[in-house]
């Protein structure tokens, strides 16, 4: 059945007026979906609202799920390592169907049409309001990534634009990551000042590197409705290696299992009768840490981006259980987890990841007029002042082609980048990061220079130009999907893998360190390892990468997109795929 938007709206207003519940709307694992899909009677006495990875996004967008996210090992079959109709059949949802497009990539483009944009912190703000009232002392928490990392306003102003709207928010709690991309002064700047008495940051993995002595609070007991409720603070283990050292030098991050059983121990010794971990671990690397501290009620995930519809209970060492959750991203996502605390124990639970989608939600009035402002203002960057909203508005190029990123592997926006540089530097090669954030292009749309800095505003963008071997070239890729795909959590520094333009290889991510990468060829030719090649690439952890070229990224990709118009994929250089037939990580693009 085809349906427009505002047949969609008219549809689903007369099915509310009629008693009638939305495709899908039966009980399953990921629980019955009401007819009004944000009505969502409190289920307890301790409610916790979480978002994460916004990655500084205000503003409705289109933003499509993976189609391939694979597991490895044990990994493999589990939450969150499924993809479209796997994850529909895993917990219980119809297709097509609102919650079907929220959480898969399917038909996305039709969908998207139909249902329109996500997210918007104007609507998530009145989303946040309707719990709240719902729900009396109810905490929001904010798993990180929310100041920046795709972002041009959060770039530009530092992050302050998102300081200020996650102070109208309401947010309580928070932890990190790329809020540490804007340097150690900054981010103390912000705790000590903007933050003060309005929001906790915690994070107790992060300690002086000489001293060892912790940076920020490690958590914070609330109240909620006569419950003592501990929030502690996890932020991104691997933030010196995944993003610049010299940003944070004297910080020193790790995942610090010991410590955050100590930590557990700690708060409850203070009175905390529910523990909550506000993570940004990523969900693989949660599961493990649930299994080895004891505790812990439940984990609050983000970091890889994964929207998962019901938690996933884990058994501690102890024999307890933890529930484990990841809330998406791209302000796509509020998570509700209600707790029934009673008798000094959870006695049950629900939970809802409700995706907010902004033509079935109004506005708030006070953030959407505080974001239209802020945007409408004139930025001072790296000497040039200008209007943030007239930059962000230029039309570049017209996309003849669904434009996304999100994945294992090359999306198309990552080709698109890909292809820039090869041409705008005139390299042989291009890599590019794995990065999981970046907003999505529908077919037909103008591609604006806010699409390319959602894809590229970061504080490191620096293009390079360097010569590089074809065993050097390997052993690149090889690092990178060990990172990726290594069977221990623990040993994943996050991202997914590089992108990679002009170069055809194969990989079985199944294989282990040095053995997952084969059949390299350039131009139809194997890659010589003794040859060296023209290789662009671009936001190397380096103060001061060799070969920078002086261009930025999004300078770079600009003028390719100023000199072509009109943008059609015609190749997407996806690696050949070995050894995991059948892995519902694996789905069609």
């Amino acid at each position: 059945m085809n349906l427009t938007r505002r047949e969609f709206l008219q549809v689903l207003a007369a099915a509310g007026a009629a008693g009638f519940t939305l495709p899908g709307a039966r009980p399953a694992r990921a629980a019955r979906i009401p007819t009004d899909p944000y009505e969502v009677p409190p289920g307890g006495n301790v409610s916790l609202l979480h978002f994460t990875d916004c990655h500084g996004q205000l503003l409705p967008l289109y933003f499509r799920e993976p189609h391939v996210n694979l597991g490895v090992g044990e990994m493999d079959g589990r939450p969150p390592h499924l993809v479209g109709e796997h994850l529909l059949k895993y917990y219980g949802i119809d297709h097509p169907s609102l919650h079907a497009h929220a959480y898969t990539h399917l038909d996305y483009t039709r969908m998207a049409e139909t249902y329109g944009r996500v997210g918007g912190f104007a609507h998530l703000a009145t989303l946040v309001k309707r719990m709240r009232e719902q729900r009396p002392g109810a905490l929001l928490l904010d798993g990180g990534d929310t100041w920046g990392g795709g972002s041009a306003t959060g770039l530009w102003t530092r992050g302050q634009d998102m300081v200020d709207a996650q102070l109208r928010l309401g947010v309580d709690v928070m932890t990190g990551h790329w809020e540490y991309t804007f340097g150690a002064d900054r981010v103390r700047q912000v705790v000590e000042n903007d933050y003060a008495g309005r929001i906790d940051f915690v994070a107790q993995n992060v300690m002086d590197k000489d001293w060892g002595d912790r940076i920020f609070r490690p958590y914070v007991i609330r109240e909620v409705n006569g419950v003592q409720v501990a929030v502690i603070g996890q932020s991104f283990p691997y933030t010196p290696i995944a993003n610049p050292r010299h940003l944070v030098p004297q910080w020193s991050f790790g995942i610090r299992a010991g410590e955050m059983q100590e930590t557990v121990r700690q708060a409850r010794r203070e009175g905390a009768e529910v523990v909550v971990l506000l993570s940004h671990n990523g969900m693989d690397v949660d599961i493990e840490l649930a299994r080895q501290v004891d505790g812990i009620d439940a984990i609050l995930g983000g970091h890889t981006h994964d929207a998962v519809p019901a938690p996933l209970p884990v058994k501690t060492p102890s024999g307890g259980t933890c529930l484990v959750t990841n809330g998406g991203s791209n302000g796509k996502f509020l998570g509700v987890l209600d707790l029934d605390f009673r008798d000094g124990a959870i006695r049950g639970y629900q939970y809802r990841l409700l995706p907010v989608f902004s033509e079935l939600i109004d506005p708030d009035r006070e953030m959407a007029a505080y974001i239209r402002e802020m945007r409408q203002q004139q930025v001072t960057f790296e000497g040039e002042t200008f209007p943030m909203e007239e930059r962000l508005g230029e039309e570049l190029a017209v996309s003849e082609d669904l434009l996304y990123r999100r994945g294992n592997f090359n999306g198309t926006f990552d080709q698109l980048i890909c292809d820039a540089l090869m041409e705008q530097v005139d390299a042989e090669i291009a890599f590019s990061p794995g990065f999981r954030w970046g907003t999505t292009v529908l077919p037909g749309m103008p591609i604006t220079f806010e699409h390319v800095m959602d894809h590229t505003a970061l504080t490191y963008p620096a293009v390079t130009r360097n010569e590089m071997s074809g065993r050097r070239i390997r052993q690149i890729l090889e690092d990178v999907a060990d990172n990726l795909f290594n069977k221990d959590p623990f040993y994943q520094q996050g991202g997914d893998m590089v992108r990679v333009g002009g170069l055809r290889y194969s990989i079985d991510p199944t294989r282990e360190m040095g053995e997952r990468i084969t059949d390299l060829e350039l131009n139809g030719k194997p890659l010589d390892p003794d040859r060296n090649y023209v290789v662009a690439g671009w936001a190397s952890v380096q103060e001061h990468p060799a070969g920078d070229t002086g261009r930025r990224i999004w300078d770079v990709v600009a003028d390719y997109l100023r000199d072509h118009r009109n943008v059609a994929i015609r190749h997407l250089n996806q690696p050949r795929l070995r050894g995991v037939a059948g892995n519902p990580g694996l789905g069609e693009a």
